[in-house]
């Protein structure tokens, strides 16, 4: 049968080709349950040569489902572009969506104002869930307003305030730290500096107190900066040590943009790295393999968190309780250590 000509085909035109009933055509067009190998390959070889498409407006009246799920980012325009790691999670997410023929909508939301008119549109009935990636403790008020209107939602790290609420899939911040911080101490270095990320997101607080943890006695508040995640708030930190005139032969720095911002002034003050100074990081960035030298770091599986967010959130779209997976990072070692 060659494709129709002069009108959409229909699900009738999918059976009569496979040589099926309807129901089995509807049956494969929703999931292939109860649905043989043989019949199945015949659906679909029909589909193929009928040229149906699914009206995804008739599917969204039958099920009450929109096909669309949201991923709100509450960061600025300016970060979401400066920091490789939220491009990673969308794609990977919007590529794990298009096997389950679903369509991802990027939302920003980084201002109060914009995080309301996010919230209007998610509980607006036009999408089936959301992913809410990067949500910092004093700007989650969104979250209530979402589970108040039963809408499935899955957070990319777990969500302060709201652990017991909101399914999640995070790295493991606190092994991951641990193990790094560990392995500058197995090389001789006594004197480590911790450039925090910031202290209102489960990363930044899972990672200091994991640093904090391993040296133990050795930890002091002067070894302790703080910065925004950005390169440039690397770069304040390590200037701040410097100025301050704390004695150090290691830096472990809470992301890589991070450590390479500390980087950049370390090499202006005729500081070498490992020679002098020692600098790992944290997420496996591109920005590791571009320092000089390249940066030791602890990575991330950024596919891996996505796949798994969408495999939780789909299973909350279908009824199924909120799911929270940890995944294990592990140290990719280059020339900082």
């Amino acid at each position: 049968m060659t494709k129709l000509r002069g009108r959409r085909p229909t699900i009738d035109d999918v059976a009569r080709e496979a040589g099926v009933s309807r129901g089995t055509v509807s049956r494969v067009l929703n999931g292939g349950h109860w649905v043989s190998d043989g019949a199945r390959v015949q659906v679909e070889k029909a589909i193929k040569s009928t040229g149906y498409r699914i009206n995804p407006h008739a599917r969204s009246l039958a099920t009450s489902r929109t096909g669309s799920v949201g991923f709100l980012l509450t960061e600025s325009y300016e970060r979401f572009f400066s920091d490789p790691n939220f491009l990673q999670i969308l794609r990977s997410s919007a590529d794990a969506l298009a096997e389950h023929g679903m369509t991802l909508v990027l939302i920003m939301a980084d201002t109060l104002e914009e995080r309301r008119r996010a919230t209007e549109y998610l509980t607006g009935g036009h999408v089936d869930g959301a992913l809410v990636v990067s949500s910092h403790r004093d700007s989650q008020e969104f979250l209530a307003a979402l589970l108040d209107a039963r809408l499935p939602v899955i957070s990319a790290g777990i969500p302060l305030g709201f652990e017991d609420q909101v399914g999640y899939v995070t790295a493991d911040d606190d092994g991951g730290a641990r193990a790094i911080v560990e392995r500058l101490v197995a090389r001789g270095r006594t004197r480590i500096v911790h450039i925090a990320g910031p202290q209102d997101t489960s990363g930044g607080t899972g990672r200091l107190r994991a640093y904090r943890d391993v040296l133990g006695d050795a930890f002091a508040e002067e070894l302790v900066v703080y910065g925004d995640y950005g390169r440039e708030s690397g770069a304040r930190a390590m200037r701040e040590l410097l100025a301050r005139e704390v004695a150090f032969d290691a830096v472990f720095a809470g992301n890589d943009l991070m450590a390479a911002g500390a980087m950049d002034v370390l090499a202006q003050a005729g500081i070498r790295v490992p020679e002098d100074v020692a600098v790992v990081g944290f997420d496996d960035a591109p920005a590791a393999t571009a320092t000089t030298p390249p940066l030791t770091t602890v990575r991330q599986p950024f596919d891996r968190v996505s796949e798994e967010m969408v495999r939780l959130l789909l299973d909350e779209i279908n009824g199924r309780p909120a799911g929270r997976v940890v995944i294990p990072t592990q140290i990719v070692e280059r020339g900082t250590l």
